[in-house]
């Protein structure tokens, strides 16, 4: 199984941090403290711009979840119709080989999902296409769409799997929310849209191997990510002890899949890592015994577009397939973590 290549695409409206910070303190004219805190957060997340489905002053309109949802579903097509073409023209191969797209996100719902709406918007994708939309995990979703679609494909090796994540972050912003955690996200996330092309065995195609892969879900950490769900929408749950669960947690998890494969973390020469945050990467360095400029792209990543949830570790594995492609046979972990709180792993061999 092989990872041939990564479309993405944006919505066209970026604005700086500065602006959205500005945008965002607005929330709270008569509160002083409250904007020095908005301020100081979105200084410290290590992110200089970011994507959004929607001009800036759009926001204002969004005074409910169905609006909210509406607009995810509007622009979600767009972007994500948009990633698929991508991918699938970096990746020249045949349509009629796609067989099953595993879509992910976590900022919206959608019946018919998304992948079912972009048959119509995309008539090269076969008729007879296997679909599985995949809601509920968060970040960690574009490794286990990776890892789904490596299992899809070794079931049936001359076919192609597409993982597609499409994340509009914005559109879950709770504006009047002052709680930390909402801060902190108001600052971190932002949106887009990748996508992936996995392909079987028999599939005549360049690109890293999937050697193997694991979901690992850590104990009595349900309250560490996630979302409460009310009539407002989704109201973030991030609790400020990730980064020590990531430094306590990964290690362990990590070598035991490397050793049920005959490796160890000295062997890997490369590391895909999901850019959650500056101290979420540091911990990741601590856990991986990682040099920084191990995870420099992530770190590019978040800077120059912001966590963008599912998307990001498959918006870095791009990154590393154009900029830093590593020599051939090199071993490499692709990780990311998520709500549950859990993490997945693949290793590849480039």
């Amino acid at each position: 199984m092989r990872i041939i290549d990564v479309g993405r695409a944006f919505p066209p409206h970026y604005y700086d941090q500065q602006t959205l910070a500005d945008a965002f303190a607005a929330q709270w004219p008569d509160a002083p403290h409250r904007q020095r805190r908005v301020a100081q957060f979105h200084e410290a997340v290590g992110v200089g711009g970011r994507h959004l489905a929607l001009p800036l002053e759009r926001y204002l309109n969004l005074d409910d979840f169905g609006a909210a949802n509406d607009a995810w579903i509007e622009v979600g097509l767009q972007v994500g119709e948009a990633a698929l073409r991508d991918a699938m023209a970096r990746a020249r191969v045949d349509w009629a080989r796609v067989g099953a797209i595993f879509s992910v996100s976590v900022t919206g719902v959608a019946t018919p999902s998304l992948e079912a709406r972009l048959m119509n918007r995309v008539p090269a994708l076969p008729r007879h296409l296997k679909r599985v939309p995949i809601f509920g995990l968060g970040c960690v979703a574009g490794a286990a769409g990776l890892a789904r679609a490596a299992d899809y494909v070794r079931a049936f090796p001359d076919e192609i799997a597409l993982v597609l994540s499409v994340e509009l972050c914005s559109l879950t912003l709770q504006r009047q929310d002052p709680s930390v955690a909402n801060l902190i996200s108001a600052g971190l996330f932002g949106d887009g849209a990748a996508c992936a092309v996995v392909a079987g065995a028999y599939v005549p195609a360049e690109g890293p191997v999937v050697v193997a892969t694991r979901s690992v879900f850590f104990d009595d950490t349900e309250r560490v990510m996630g979302w409460d769900i009310s009539g407002d929408g989704f109201r973030v749950v991030l609790d400020k002890s990730v980064p020590d669960v990531v430094r306590a947690r990964l290690r362990p998890a990590v070598d035991a899949f490397l050793a049920d494969h005959g490796r160890a973390l000295a062997d890997l020469g490369s590391f895909v890592c999901h850019p959650g945050g500056p101290k979420v990467i540091e911990a990741m360095e601590t856990a991986l015994d990682a040099p920084p400029e191990a995870l420099e792209l992530a770190r590019r990543s978040l800077a120059e577009v912001g966590n963008l949830s599912s998307a990001s570790v498959l918006m870095v594995l791009r990154d590393t397939l154009e900029r830093r492609r590593p020599a051939p046979g090199t071993l490499g972990l692709l990780a990311a973590l998520g709500p549950g709180f859990c993490a997945e792993l693949v290793l590849l061999r480039w």
